[in-house]
């Protein structure tokens, strides 16, 4: 079913925020932050690109932006910066992120226009920014295997999703290593979620569904969305067992978007499986 009818042209980055239990998330183009509470609707503008959040306390997130992760206060607006994120490469913005157990932020960023390997994956622990991984050109798909030491993530072009092993503070260890590789199929790893059960639920851009991939990187099933662009899941709902899902309209033309007029809504579909409560962010 449709959650909300806004069409966003890139939408990104859904948290189930569980204090408020409400789903935030984000339309990038448009440099927006959105939200819904039934049928109240919630929408904040920045001057610059924003893609994804973690949460800090009930009133508080984290928020990655183009320039920056900030402290982002829901009630009063007020804006805090934490860290600069490439502020000196402007051609570059914030894409997936998200929490981890451990409660560092992993982000990930790109060129505006994917520039092939202009991006890279970066972790916020604990005041300490460190880039993890260089020459990515759409990164996507960072999540964490219940109760820490695993985390994923993707570079969208290479079709593959990757796995690493974490340490006890929650910093890779090793090398990682390919956990799904969907080339022979030719889909497109977008934004992932992990649920409970440490089964992986993935948006594949272009393929219109969330499909969800055993720990051992068998296929399971798949949720289909009225939408091409599938962005990014998230589990949520009062028992964390509604699959959220953002959409694009990006670069589909008039015809595309008269076939798929849902495109860039965010949709949700009632128990699907059951998720992780999303990690706080510890500052």
């Amino acid at each position: 079913m449709i959650f909300d009818d806004r069409a966003c042209e890139l939408g990104e980055g859904p948290l189930w925020h569980p204090l408020r239990r409400q789903l935030y998330w984000f339309d990038i183009l448009r440099n927006r932050l959105m939200s819904r509470t039934g049928a109240e609707t919630q929408e904040w503008a920045f001057a610059e690109q924003v893609s994804a959040t973690g949460w800090i306390s009930r009133d508080e997130l984290l928020i990655a932006s183009e320039t920056a992760l900030f402290r982002f206060h829901l009630d009063t607006g007020v804006r805090t910066e934490l860290v600069a994120l490439e502020a000196d490469r402007p051609h570059t913005r914030s894409n997936d992120g998200r929490a981890d157990p451990q409660g560092g932020f992993w982000i990930g960023t790109m060129g505006k226009k994917a520039e092939p390997g202009a991006g890279a994956i970066w972790r916020f622990y604990k005041g300490d920014l460190r880039r993890l991984y260089g020459g990515i050109s759409i990164p996507n798909s960072i999540a964490f295997a219940p109760g820490g030491g695993i985390a994923q993530f993707a570079d969208t072009v290479t079709g593959k999703v990757m796995r690493v092993a974490t340490d006890a503070d929650g910093w890779p260890k090793g090398s990682p290593e390919v956990f799904l590789d969907l080339t022979a199929e030719g889909r497109n790893p977008d934004g992932s979620v992990i649920d409970a059960d440490a089964v992986t639920w993935l948006a594949e851009w272009g393929s219109a569904r969330v499909a969800a991939y055993a720990p051992d990187g068998t296929f399971l099933r798949a949720v289909s969305f009225d939408a091409p662009h599938t962005s990014c899941p998230a589990f949520g709902g009062p028992d964390l067992t509604t699959l959220f899902c953002t959409t694009a309209r990006e670069h589909m033309d008039g015809a595309a978007l008269a076939a798929f007029p849902k495109s860039g809504m965010t949709f949700a579909t009632a128990n699907v499986a059951k998720g992780q409560a999303e990690h706080q962010v510890i500052l």
